[in-house]
């Protein structure tokens, strides 16, 4: 059903220039993926630590002044007694939360679609408060002649869903944040239904219920409303924690063609599809009883963050080919390939 490279992975941290002295790269993983100008694209997520010296500790974070962002490191020693340690994830220092690893958006480019380059600089990076814990997850979706790329921004506010658009990678405009906290993996349709377009997203909830696939409806892409749950977490082994969506649907002559996430037991992450009406994507037509993609492999199920395979970057080709850009274990980028008809028997069409 699906064929893993078999010279994954295709991008590893040490394929990476760190952003700036001091950083060290941690992960590139979870790209989102698109084609342009003749090459594919991913926009990779690379994650920064710093090595601090003996008896210290260092962490990245940005500082904001006069609306210019600077990636910086704060160094303390251990023993300060402003410092607590958390956990692995970050410190407070003096009351203020700080993480252990920062994240931004960086541009990987390739010529076949499986050698890649990764440019020097970020393309998305931390430029103001909402954004003061890192950059996540793109997605990326073509309408209009423009490409939107969404992700997800981290503060001590909690995550929410920002909007980008280019037409050229060089030159880009931020629309802000779209879907407040606590929401991600938030997936544009690549085209209008019924005059209006379309997103499937993943509120977070506390108390009743567990994080599910909902649907929301917009007239600009950037005002979002009728909201809808249209899958919940099912009590199977691999989705008994949340879902969330990944790339963005495709279109095909049975409906919209989805492959999300399901984080199961033991942290477990792997992959499932569904499919949703062509006319009303709030209606589930079908949807996968196991999962396309499990880790299995040893960088699937060894590495920085065990046991996690994650997509939000998928490429089709004219034939119906599908190469899924997957990330592993927060750490590393993947590749696997399929085709629409392919996972559509396996949904018994």
């Amino acid at each position: 059903m699906i064929n893993r490279y078999i010279n994954n992975p295709i991008i590893t941290p040490d394929m990476v220039v760190p952003s700036r002295p001091g950083y060290r790269v941690r992960g590139a993983f979870n790209p989102g993926a698109c084609m342009y100008m003749n090459e594919t694209l991913l926009l990779v997520r690379v994650a920064e630590d710093c090595e601090p010296q003996e008896g210290q500790v260092a962490v990245p974070y940005y500082s904001f002044k006069n609306e210019q962002a600077s990636p910086e490191i704060l160094e303390v020693k251990t023993d300060d007694p402003d410092v607590q340690l958390k956990d692995t994830r970050g410190i407070v220092y003096k009351g203020a939360d700080y993480l252990s690893t920062m994240s931004h958006i960086r541009l990987a480019r390739s010529s076949d679609g499986i050698n890649f380059t990764v440019d020097e600089a970020p393309f998305l990076s931390p430029c103001n408060e909402s954004e003061a814990f890192g950059i996540e997850d793109a997605r990326v979706t073509f309408l209009n002649n423009t490409y939107y790329i969404n992700y997800t921004v981290v503060s001590k506010d909690g995550y929410a869903t920002a909007l980008a658009t280019t037409q050229d990678f060089v030159n880009v405009e931020r629309k802000g944040i779209i879907f407040p906290p606590q929401n991600k993996d938030v997936s544009i349709f690549p085209e209008k239904i019924d005059g209006k377009y379309y997103a499937l997203q993943r509120p977070d909830n506390n108390g009743f219920g567990l994080p599910s696939l909902w649907q929301s409806e917009s007239l600009d892409l950037i005002h979002w409303g009728n909201h809808h749950c249209i899958a919940r977490p099912r009590n199977i082994l691999w989705e008994e924690q949340k879902i969330g969506g990944g790339a963005a649907p495709i279109k095909t002559k049975e409906g919209w063609l989805e492959i999300y996430h399901g984080k199961g037991r033991n942290q477990i992450y792997s992959l499932f599809i569904l499919l949703l009406d062509s006319n009303d994507p709030t209606k589930v037509l079908k949807r996968g009883t196991v999962p396309i993609l499990k880790p299995e492999a040893s960088y699937e199920t060894h590495g920085f963050f065990p046991n996690v395979v994650f997509s939000n970057g998928i490429i089709q080709e004219l034939n119906g080919a599908l190469r899924i850009y997957y990330g592993a274990c927060d750490e590393c980028c993947c590749i696997a390939t399929t085709t629409v008809n392919q996972l559509l028997k396996t949904l018994g069409l």
